[in-house]
C-alpha cells in the first residue's frame, strides 16, 4: 500500500531524508522511530502531501503522489505532529468540517461521526466547544476526524502524545482493529514500548537514512542482542551509526 522510492528531502544545508526506500503492506502497522531531527516528521509530511520531495517517489495504493495528489490524499487519513483544531467549533462541528473536505455524504457522516465519537470516548462532549477539551481529548478528536472517510491508510505522527494510560490502551485497540480490517497504519513514535507492543515491523531512521527495519526480533538480530528491549536495540544501532 505504501512504497517510498529513493525519497529525498534536501534543504541545501541539510539532507533531512536521504534516499529512503521502504514498503508497507495492507493491514500492517509500521512504526517509524529515530532520535529528534532524524527525518521522521519530514518523511510523514511528504507522505501527507504537505512537503514536496527533492527527489524520489511516494506511491500510495499504486498511485503516484506527485501525479495524482488529490486521489492519493483521499485514500489517506493524515494526522501531523502539530494538528490544528478550530477551538470555537464543537467536536461535532469539527467533524462536519472534516467530512466536507472528503465529500462524505450526510447519511454516512451521521453514522460515522457517532461511531467514532463513541469509540474515542467523546460522545458526551460532542456539542461542547473544543476549547474546553483537554489535550488528550483534542488528540483523540483529531484521530477520529482522520478516520471519518474510512481511509485505507492512516499516516500519523506521534499518535499517543498527551494521552493518559487508559486512552493509550483505547487507541492501541482501535489501531489493531483497523489493521485487522486491512487498514495500513504508518506511525512515528518516540514511545518505544508502544512501537514494540503494537507494530508488525519497525523502521529506524537516523540522519535521514533508514538504518534498519524489520520485526522486533529481526532488529535484535541486527543489533546482535538477545532478550533486549527495543530501547537497547535502538541505542545500539544508533551508536554504531554515529561512530562509523
Amino acid at each position: 500500500m505504501i512504497n517510498l522510492l529513493e525519497l529525498t528531502k534536501d534543504y541545501g544545508t541539510t539532507v533531512a531524508v536521504n534516499k529512503l526506500n521502504l514498503n508497507v503492506s495492507a493491514g500492517e502497522i509500521y512504526g517509524f522511530i529515530g532520535p529528534n531531527g532524524a527525518g521522521k516528521t519530514t518523511t510523514i509530511r511528504m507522505m501527507g502531501g504537505i512537503l514536496a520531495p527533492t527527489s524520489g517517489r511516494i506511491m500510495i495504493g499504486g498511485l503516484d503522489m506527485a501525479k495524482e495528489p488529490v486521489a492519493v490524499k483521499k485514500m489517506i487519513g493524515f494526522v501531523p505532529d502539530r494538528p490544528f483544531l478550530y477551538e470555537k467549533l464543537t467536536g461535532m462541528e469539527f467533524l462536519h468540517f472534516s467530512a466536507a473536505l472528503y465529500d462524505v455524504p450526510s447519511p454516512i457522516f451521521a453514522r460515522r461521526a457517532e461511531e467514532l465519537l463513541r469509540q474515542f470516548a467523546l460522545w458526551d462532549w460532542a456539542n461542547e466547544l473544543i476549547e474546553a477539551y483537554s489535550h488528550g481529548m483534542k488528540q483523540r478528536l483529531i484521530i477520529a476526524s482522520a478516520l471519518l472517510h474510512e481511509p485505507k491508510i492512516l499516516v500519523i505522527d506521534e499518535p499517543m502524545v498527551g494521552l493518559d494510560p487508559a486512552a493509550v490502551h483505547m487507541v492501541k485497540d482501535i489501531f489493531l482493529e483497523l489493521a485487522g480490517k486491512k487498514t495500513t497504519i504508518f506511525m512515528s513514535t518516540h514511545t518505544l514500548s508502544i512501537a514494540e507492543d503494537l507494530c508488525h515491523r519497525i523502521g529506524l531512521i537516523h540522519k535521514g537514512k533508514l538504518l534498519a527495519q524489520g520485526t522486533v526480533d529481526e532488529l535484535k538480530k541486527i543489533a546482535k542482542l538477545g532478550e533486549a528491549k527495543l530501547e537497547e536495540v535502538f541505542l545500539t544501532i544508533i551508536k554504531e551509526d554515529t561512530f562509523l
